[in-house]
C-alpha cells in the first residue's frame, strides 16, 4: 500500500502531474481524500507540517480523480478541486519563501526578484513533493528554494562577470608573457589604483603576490612563478595561487560594479 508512482492527467487544457497512491482505488478513498475545505488555510503563511502533508495527499487525489473522469464535467470539478488545494499549500507555506529571501539578502539581487523567483520553486515543489514519505513538506521546499536561489546567484554573478572590463592581461593562472621587460601592459594600468597602499580593496598580501606575479611595477624585470613568490613569503605555492585568484576575483567585482579603492 505504500507504492507510489508518478502519472499525469490530460484533462483540461494543461496536464496535471501527480503521485498515484493505491489507495486512492480503495473504496474509501473519496472519505479519505476528498477536497478539503481551504479555510484552514492562514492567510498569513503558517500551515502546520501536518496539514500540508494531508493536503497534499488531497491535492494527488483530485488530480488522479481527473485523469480517471468519464466526463468532462467531472474531470473539470476534479481539476479545479486539484488547483484549489494546490494553491492552499502555497499560500499557507509563503514563511519558507521569506525565510529563504533572507538568508539571501546579502546575494546583489532585489528582493522582489528573489520572491519571485522562489513563488515558482515553491509552486513547483508543492506539485512534486511526496506526502507518503514521511518528509516534512517544509524541509523538502526549503532546501528547493535554496538550491535554487543558490543558481541564480551563481547565474547572476556569471552575467556581471560577462559585462565586466577585459582582462585576458589577468587570466586566473598563468600570467600573460611580455615582449618587453619592466614595460606595463596599458590595460592593466587602471587597476594601480587597487595597489597602492592605502587602498583597502585587496590585503597586504594579495597586493603583493599580484603585483609579483603581474609585472605591475617598472621595478620588477620579469614575471615571477608561484615556487618564487611562496618561497619569499613562506608559504606553498598552493597557496599563492589561491590568494592570487582571491585577488583576481576581487578584481574583477570592482571593474564590473566600478568600485573606487
Amino acid at each position: 500500500m505504500n507504492a507510489v508512482s508518478t502519472k499525469s492527467s490530460s484533462a483540461g487544457t494543461n496536464r496535471l502531474h501527480f503521485l498515484f497512491h493505491p489507495s486512492f482505488e480503495a473504496g474509501d478513498g473519496e472519505s479519505l481524500y476528498g477536497a478539503p475545505v481551504i479555510d484552514e488555510c492562514d492567510p498569513r503563511g503558517f500551515m502546520p507540517d501536518d496539514v500540508t502533508r494531508d493536503f497534499s495527499k488531497r491535492m494527488h487525489y483530485a488530480a488522479w480523480r481527473a485523469s480517471e473522469a468519464t466526463t468532462g464535467r467531472e474531470a473539470t470539478c476534479w481539476r479545479r478541486a486539484y488547483i484549489e488545494v494546490r494553491n492552499g499549500i502555497v499560500l499557507g507555506n509563503r514563511k519558507l519563501i521569506f525565510k529563504a529571501v533572507q538568508k539571501w539578502a546579502s546575494c546583489g539581487l532585489l528582493a522582489d526578484d528573489l520572491v519571485s523567483e522562489c513563488q515558482l520553486v515553491l509552486i513547483k515543489a508543492v506539485a512534486a513533493y511526496n506526502p507518503w514519505l514521511g518528509v516534512r513538506f517544509s524541509t523538502y521546499a526549503f532546501t528547493c528554494l535554496m538550491r535554487a536561489l543558490s543558481r541564480l546567484a551563481q547565474r547572476h554573478a556569471a552575467d556581471r562577470l560577462s559585462r565586466s572590463r577585459s582582462l585576458e592581461s589577468l587570466p586566473y593562472d598563468t600570467p600573460a608573457s611580455h615582449d618587453c621587460a619592466g614595460a606595463i601592459d596599458p590595460r592593466l594600468d587602471s587597476l594601480g589604483q587597487f595597489l597602492q597602499d592605502d587602498a583597502p580593496f585587496l590585503t597586504a598580501r594579495e597586493k603583493l603576490v599580484i603585483s609579483r606575479r603581474y609585472l605591475l611595477t617598472k621595478q620588477n624585470q620579469e614575471t615571477e612563478t608561484l615556487e618564487q613568490v611562496g618561497r619569499d613569503l613562506g608559504v606553498s605555492k598552493e597557496r599563492v595561487r589561491q590568494v592570487q585568484k582571491s585577488a583576481l576575483l576581487k578584481l574583477r567585482e570592482a571593474l564590473t560594479d566600478g568600485v573606487s579603492a
